[in-house]
């Protein structure tokens, strides 16, 4: 059963919530043991090869818990074992993966042991953190070993006062020398949006380099201040300075840079 401790390694990827929930935790820590538990039944199809968990199933690995109306493990025979689960399914008026201050929800949870990819389903998808939200209309996408988190269709990840809104959403994590997962690089792509306090920035695409600290927006930009307006075809927000420049020119499509500007229109920060 060699493949039984990974059984439930899509409930620490789902359960991350991009930067700050993700960084808490090396995901190499599925060797503790998985109790699960249901009000009706636990359930071993030996012909079909598969076991069931039904009706409130309760499953538990060290400080991590998903619940669910059924959990469904399937397995296959090979020369290492004879048990061998190749993939496992949660399914539920709502599925839930708890782990320490991070929650997923869904309708269904799917993990491909093989290619070591977990995706959740179903309505009003999310990802909580004390600190952040993310939703999704689709689905909530992980490859384990590539270390990607996605949010697909009209994907929006909230974060104390700002947000940013797309079609897709692409998170990639990289391992740091402690052997935590910390953010690589923050994508957005179609329809754009982040909103703070201060502005509001539209585009076509964005990208965020967690090395450099800089950010970039492609295509159709456009930053909104109050009444004052900038416009350009890309834009690059440099974190570490607070400078942000708009360009004009740098695709085929060509245009200039745009600025219109109202004296008075902001007021001074207190």
């Amino acid at each position: 059963m060699k493949n039984y401790k990974k059984t439930l390694v899509f409930v620490f990827v789902l359960s991350f919530c991009f930067q700050s929930a993700f960084a808490q935790q090396n995901l190499n820590t599925s060797d503790e043991p998985i109790e699960i538990t249901a009000d009706d039944s636990l359930e071993w199809y030996r012909n079909d090869k598969y076991f069931q968990a039904n009706k409130n199933v309760k499953a538990v690995q060290g400080e991590t818990t998903l619940l669910s109306d059924v959990l469904t493990a399937k397995y296959r025979e090979t020369k290492e074992s004879s048990i061998d689960i190749y993939t496992i399914t949660a399914t539920g008026s709502e599925v839930q993966i708890l782990m320490r201050e991070s929650k997923a929800f869904g309708q269904k949870a799917v993990y491909d042991v093989d290619k070591a990819y977990a995706v959740m389903t179903g309505n009003n998808l999310k990802l909580i953190s004390p600190d952040q939200q993310v939703t999704a209309r689709d689905e909530l996408q992980y490859w384990v070993d590539k270390g990607r988190l996605q949010a697909v269709g009209k994907a929006v990840a909230i974060r104390t006062d700002d947000k940013i809104e797309a079609d897709l959403l692409i998170a990639d994590f990289k391992q740091d020398k402690n052997g935590k997962r910390v953010l690589k690089s923050l994508k957005a792509e179609g329809n754009v949006v982040i909103t703070t306090p201060e502005e509001v920035l539209t585009g076509n695409r964005a990208v965020y380099n967690a090395n450099t600290n800089i950010a970039e927006i492609h295509g159709n930009v456009k930053i909104t201040k109050g009444q004052n307006v900038l416009e350009g075809t890309k834009a690059e927000v440099d974190l570490n300075t607070n400078i942000s420049k708009m360009f004009g020119g740098v695709t085929q499509e060509g245009g200039r840079v745009r600025g219109v500007f109202y004296p008075g229109s902001v007021e001074k920060p207190e």
